[in-house]
């Protein structure tokens, strides 16, 4: 497939996925959000494996299939060892980073350059690793992509020797977000400094609460194009903020990042508020990133299968019976009343006996009574009592809930 021919479908799958109120102001706005969803959006995937892992009670001989995004839980999965993984993706952006991943988990010889490659991400040797190691043994798609350049004019693969988790819309707005800080006088850094729980929350509570209250920050949060930064589309702010100001929302969702677990456990946090992972210690990476997942890494990054495609259509090729668990990350907060019962009814399809659902919302209630039809709803047993513990466990925090269905 050419590169064109690639941006058009792209461009198709997106447009239906993101746009389904083109006539409109909230058309205008969710046009913007898929032009900039074509580029990278998440460095790092913004939720976490060790709470999935939980509640999916992943099996040898299981098949998943999980949103792609920044490859981060996909292949954390793999730590569960289970048949196969098939991670799906709209953006292409995410699709050249998890097969850059997956091919390098094969390819390196240690877990020192792995680290270095994807836990550090800052280091210029990474650029001869990539050029002799890893890029004769990318696709073609992908090659061309981290050979390409960005709107600046650089070449992408050049992120990981510059701090590549500071790259793409996430990092950005991360970024934007302290320097609104220091504007405003505070400093989210020095939340890193804390040993205790109770400066953790004396510390939030001085440098990092007061930045919500600032006119910067309540004028920047009122404006839904200002978080795309955050990978929220316009259909998906209106449900985070409900009745409330949006900089209230992230205030409390902020204050669970930066209090409810220890900094040192919740590399999260460490993104957040020292823009980097701090070790590689378990709790500061994701568990694909932790030295002794190395071992088992490369051979078992073999069973991830990675497409670039919608999520909906990758069902529908797929037979009946023949799937264990779905991982729908927050995709169901963009989609529309007909995009649902079109999802549900594949899942329920594809979905073997045992089978379970795991998404998150931005608000807290499950959205799909009401909205999916009872038929298709009714074979499903919402696991409400397990979903409250996994979002209270559920480190990364932004979300109003994680949810969990059960095949009856």
């Amino acid at each position: 497939m050419s590169v064109h021919a690639g941006s058009v479908k792209q461009s198709t799958i997106l447009n239906d996925a993101i746009l389904p109120n083109r006539a409109s102001k909230a058309g205008l706005l969710e046009r913007a959000f898929a032009l900039l969803f074509r580029g990278l959006v998440y460095p790092q995937i913004w939720e976490d494996p060790v709470a999935d892992m939980e509640a999916l009670d992943i099996r040898p001989d299981h098949h998943i299939v999980t949103i792609a995004s920044g490859g981060c839980n996909a292949l954390s999965y793999l730590r569960a060892d289970p048949a196969k993984i098939t991670a799906v993706d709209l953006n292409a952006a995410h699709i050249a980073l998890n097969r850059l991943k997956s091919v390098a988990a094969q390819r390196l010889a240690n877990h020192d350059e792995y680290f270095r490659f994807f836990g550090q991400a800052n280091h210029k040797d990474n650029l001869a690793v990539y050029r002799e190691q890893l890029r004769p043994h990318l696709d073609e798609t992908s090659r061309k992509y981290w050979d390409g350049r960005d709107h600046f004019g650089q070449r992408r693969i050049n992120g990981f020797a510059k701090d590549f988790y500071r790259k793409g819309l996430l990092g950005n707005f991360i970024g934007l977000v302290h320097i609104l800080g220091r504007l405003s006088g505070v400093k989210p850094s020095l939340l890193m400094t804390a040993r205790t729980h109770a400066e953790q929350i004396e510390l939030f509570d001085r440098h990092i609460g007061p930045l919500f209250r600032t006119r910067r920050m309540r004028f920047l949060c009122s404006n839904p194009m200002a978080l795309f930064g955050l990978g929220i589309p316009p259909a998906q702010y209106r449900a985070l903020a409900g009745d409330q100001h949006m900089a209230d929302v992230l205030h409390e969702r902020t204050r669970k990042l930066a209090c409810d677990f220890a900094i040192a456990d919740n590399y999260f946090a460490q993104q957040a508020f020292g823009r980097a992972y701090q070790s590689a210690e378990p709790g500061s990476v994701p568990p694909y990133l932790e030295q002794a997942s190395f071992a088992w890494l490369g051979e078992r990054s073999k069973k991830l299968d990675i497409r670039h495609q919608n999520f909906i259509e990758f069902l529908a090729s797929q037979d009946a019976g023949s799937l264990d668990r779905y991982v729908l990350l927050d995709a169901q907060d963009w989609m529309t009343d007909q995009q649902l019962n079109r999802l549900w009814g594949e899942i329920g399809r594809t979905a073997k006996p045992g089978a379970r659902v795991l998404f998150r919302t931005a608000a807290e209630e499950t959205l799909l009574p009401g909205r999916v039809s009872e038929e298709l709803l009714s074979a499903w047993h919402y696991d409400a009592d397990l979903s409250q513990t996994l979002t209270r466990k559920d480190r990364s925090a932004i979300y109003g809930a994680m949810h969990l269905y059960r095949l009856k």
